[in-house]
């Protein structure tokens, strides 16, 4: 399957980027066969039609509403100083099934902005790569005191390294326990941790706080780890 984005409804139409790709990287011909999707769960399969430099669909078949990963993650990570890591981490847990990405905003964040246009063209590619027909979600930087505001915490959970505070094994949560974990949210803290006070709000807040294993992880790895941890979750 050769897949790629653009619009399903009200026709479909191929993204000008991927055009572009198909013409002058893939070197494609008339009537080729591709799929295209919207990355909110549509998809359509035809062959392709050159009028020019513009490249269309004779579409023979589309798909609607095509179900998404189950249980649906989010993850709230700092970004990393370098940029290349956090990258990486979006690309693979894009691969993983991760329906939606905040990059936090914490006492350590070492960096202020984030281009969120440029890491989405990534998880789009990702996905294409993955043949996910439902992309994940990118949100700004966003401030931690603000985040927790609007999520709920009988389903987050927080990994950080303070041993003081009692935390959960990974292995031991159990998602097929409760309606509740039809979603569920990990905060993944900075270079260095989360500091006392945001621990101290995290736990009053009622967020859980997980242990990861007995190893300390980047910020990226424990993404990642977080994100393979539920993808194996909802093959079993």
């Amino acid at each position: 399957m050769k897949l790629f984005f653009g619009e399903i409804f009200p026709q479909v139409k191929i993204d000008d980027d991927e055009q572009q790709h198909i013409v002058k990287v893939l070197r494609m011909r008339e009537g080729e066969e591709i799929y295209v999707t919207d990355g909110k769960g549509n998809l359509a399969k035809g062959n392709l039609v050159f009028e020019g430099k513009k490249v269309s669909l004779n579409v023979s078949e589309t798909k609607e509403n095509l179900a998404d990963f189950s249980p649906k993650l989010h993850i709230a990570i700092a970004p990393t100083k370098n940029i290349d890591r956090i990258e990486f981490f979006v690309e693979k847990a894009t691969e993983l099934g991760i329906s939606e990405i905040t990059f936090l905003q914490t006492d350590k964040t070492e960096r202020k902005n984030i281009n969120t246009q440029k890491i989405q063209k990534q998880a789009i590619g990702a996905s294409k790569q993955s043949l996910r027909f439902h992309f994940p979600k990118i949100n700004d930087l966003t401030k931690l005191s603000d985040f927790i505001k609007n999520i709920n915490v009988e389903n987050a959970f927080v990994a950080h390294c303070d041993e003081s505070f009692e935390r959960t094994e990974l292995k031991d949560i159990n998602q097929n326990n409760s309606q509740s974990f039809q979603h569920i949210t990990f905060l993944m803290g900075p270079e260095g941790d989360f500091s006392p006070n945001e621990i101290k709000m995290l736990s009053e807040k009622g967020i859980k706080a997980v242990s990861l294993g007995n190893q300390r992880l980047r910020t990226e790895t424990a993404g990642i780890f977080v994100a393979a941890w539920n993808y194996h979750q909802m093959n079993n």
